[in-house]
């Protein structure tokens, strides 16, 4: 059974990572209904990055190719910086803030925030900004018209993602439909900018598991998640790319208030204990 809940645990954390829904609520409940038999719950959840990065890997390989040959390309060449290149550095330009605000902010958002009532408010506010933006923002730019200054504030709002139940792609997105970007251009960038803060934070987690919680005993428990965690990330990036050219972002609106409602009558009937956040990744 332990396999089969691995697998589980696998593919909602692929689906929610990318889906603007926030996989730490989804895997806050299935931590209350099954257990793994495994020492810590949170190393496992962020271990599963592993496989979300994976199906990023497959997915967007031929423009990472395409920025880091632009890149290299272009410190050579002067004449030869074009739109690749504007890219590419942008990329690297919105990696900082969450770099950064990661390594001074890790162990306060570990503690102070691993509560699940912060997760509940968390999903909530999700919520109002997608209903609020999908309203006011012009959503007329293509990837491309992507500024420095927005690719800042999207690093940030991919840093603000650490609070639990923000969600990455939520945050992201929504900054984005802030400055005016297409949904689909939002999400492509997002995606494109959590391609080396999830591997960061998979590695090394997956380290220190390895060095300190007994891997090898349960290595096929933590192999099948990953696995399960890259083909349905995969297939979940393609299917919400292409939703997005023509579709709203209301229903994941209501899907997060809908959550948010439940993870609260959980927490106050008493199936729930707040402090269930701590088994949670990001």
């Amino acid at each position: 059974m332990s396999y089969i809940f691995s697998i589980v645990y696998g593919f909602v954390q692929g689906v929610t990572e990318f889906l603007p829904v926030s996989s730490t609520g989804h895997l806050v409940v299935l931590h209350a209904i099954w257990r793994l038999p495994i020492a810590d719950d949170l190393g496992f959840d962020a271990i599963l990055h592993l496989g979300t990065f994976a199906a990023l890997l497959f997915y967007f390989w031929s423009d990472i190719v395409k920025y880091v040959r632009a890149i290299a390309v272009g410190l050579g060449k002067r004449d030869a910086r074009g739109t690749d290149w504007r890219l590419g550095w942008l990329l690297i330009l919105g990696t900082i803030p969450a770099v950064l605000l990661g390594l001074i902010f890790e162990s306060y958002v570990d503690t102070t925030f691993r509560s699940l009532w912060v997760v509940v408010v968390a999903l909530a506010i999700g919520a109002v900004f997608f209903f609020w933006l999908e309203k006011v923002s012009r959503q007329t730019k293509d990837i491309d018209r992507v500024t420095p200054g927005s690719a800042i504030a999207i690093g940030v709002g991919q840093a603000i993602a650490l609070i639990p139940g923000i969600s990455r792609s939520g945050s992201t997105i929504i900054t984005g439909l802030a400055f005016g970007l297409k949904r689909e251009a939002a999400a492509r960038f997002a995606f494109l900018l959590a391609i080396p803060i999830t591997l960061g934070a998979g590695t090394k987690k997956t380290l220190d598991v390895v060095q300190t919680h007994g891997f090898g005993q349960h290595w096929l428990v933590y192999a099948l998640g990953v696995a399960a965690s890259a083909v349905s990330g995969y297939f979940c990036i393609r299917f919400f790319l292409r939703y997005l050219n023509n579709r709203s972002l209301r229903p994941f609106g209501w899907y997060r208030l809908a959550l948010a409602v439940l993870l609260a009558i959980l927490l106050l009937s008493g199936v729930l204990q707040s402090g269930m956040a701590q088994h949670v990744a990001g």
